[in-house]
């Protein structure tokens, strides 16, 4: 038998999880991927079929949404009515509801 675990070169046996007690697991926040400093030219090629499948499988979606017994439902956002007053500061946002209606209208 073996004195010095570090010796041993096979596969190691699973540590014990750290005793939490409670406490929330940790979230990484903030941007998970950042661009590359030298951007070359796969790169951005790269970056616009990602952007070009995306936007294929959300008409996807939108439209298996939209036909009758689907089991997918498209989301109407509420209406804003005019009388409620906004702070000037707030950024609008375009909410992805409106993004999937928009997909939907232009391919109709």
């Amino acid at each position: 038998m073996m004195q010095k675990s570090s010796l041993f070169k096979g596969q190691q046996k699973k540590s014990a999880p750290a005793n939490r007690h409670g406490k929330q697991p940790y979230i990484r926040k903030g941007k998970q991927f950042k661009t590359p400093s030298k951007k070359g030219k796969e790169w951005e090629v790269d970056k616009e079929v990602t952007k070009f499948i995306d936007a294929a499988n959300e008409l996807k979606a939108a439209t298996q949404a939209s036909k009758e017994g689907a089991r997918l439902r498209l989301v109407k956002a509420p209406k804003v009515e005019a009388t409620s007053i906004k702070p000037k500061n707030m950024k609008k946002k375009k909410a992805v509801v409106d993004l999937l209606a928009a997909i939907i209208c232009e391919v109709y």
